[in-house]
């Protein structure tokens, strides 16, 4: 039996825009039925690049994550729809009836992910169908996934252990958006951005920056370790870091006290500012 899902590499995401243009020129003014009808021209992204500010000033990221309908083994908005309106086919792509699905604001209400839009016009909730009308026509893949050019979406049927969707996720290395939901999406990501810690380490004697120095992140839990060197501007920074996890931290060169931090509770993105090495 086929399941149809995704993988997406964050890393790999350039952020040009392509999936997300290809998704309009698809299905903007193009009814589909009965797969879908039109989307609007505004206001609706079924492929939305979302992009998340991380950090605060002056040490900010931003992170772009390319967002489609997640396919959910366990839909909600199935759950949440009356007469047939949402259905999930036997290929794993949860479809809105354009016709039964009028006025069923529920359906949109009970998508945890925040990908299901209304439409005004037609008084109908509307999301991607991961292109089920040109799947159905013979297509091997979504136009979103057609024209991404890093290759940052890998498309294709989970239940075949020789598909290249099967065999990254063999890998262990993709993971779900917010398990926590209990929706079992069928799209999963790589490199999902996690949280940073990062600072900058000055010469108190010169105020300028301090380059070579070493720097240890300890997990105080686990005692693992992570090491890295301040750079020509004397910054330093750890990415992928856990949440809500306590850590120790190190700053030391020779001939220079050593800075050191027992116990940083690490909730979000964190910058330390200005750290002075003296002799």
């Amino acid at each position: 039996m086929t399941h149809y899902g995704m993988v997406i590499d964050q890393i790999k995401c350039q952020h040009c825009y392509n999936c997300q243009l290809a998704c309009k020129d698809e299905f903007v003014s193009n009814d589909w039925l009965p797969y879908s009808a039109a989307q609007p021209d505004m206001g609706q992204l079924w492929m939305n690049v979302q992009e998340r500010e991380r950090g605060t000033y002056p040490k900010v990221k931003v992170s772009r994550l390319p967002t489609p309908c997640m396919q959910c083994t366990n839909p909600p908005c199935v759950g949440a729809a009356t007469g047939g309106a949402a259905y999930k086919r036997p290929d794993g792509i949860v479809i809105f009836d354009p016709v039964k699905s009028v006025g069923q604001h529920s359906i949109q209400a009970a998508c945890p992910y925040g990908v299901v839009y209304w439409n005004d016009t037609l008084g109908i909730p509307q999301k991607c169908t991961f292109c089920a009308h040109l799947l159905d026509r013979g297509w091997k893949e979504p136009r979103c996934v057609d024209a991404c050019i890093t290759g940052a979406i890998t498309f294709g049927d989970l239940d075949d252990p020789n598909s290249d969707i099967s065999k990254l996720m063999a890998t262990g290395t993709p993971q779900p958006l917010n398990p926590e939901y209990g929706a079992k999406p069928s799209v999963y990501y790589i490199n999902i951005p996690k949280t940073f810690l990062a600072g900058t380490v000055v010469n108190k004697a010169t105020d300028e920056c301090f380059e070579g120095a070493d720097v240890t992140l300890k997990d105080v839990a686990s005692g693992a370790e992570m090491k890295t060197k301040t750079n020509n501007y004397g910054d330093f920074e750890f990415e992928g870091l856990d949440s809500g996890k306590v850590y120790s931290l190190k700053i030391e060169s020779a001939g220079y006290s050593t800075i050191t931090m027992d116990t940083i509770a690490l909730n979000t993105d964190t910058y330390l500012g200005d750290l002075f090495l003296s002799k």
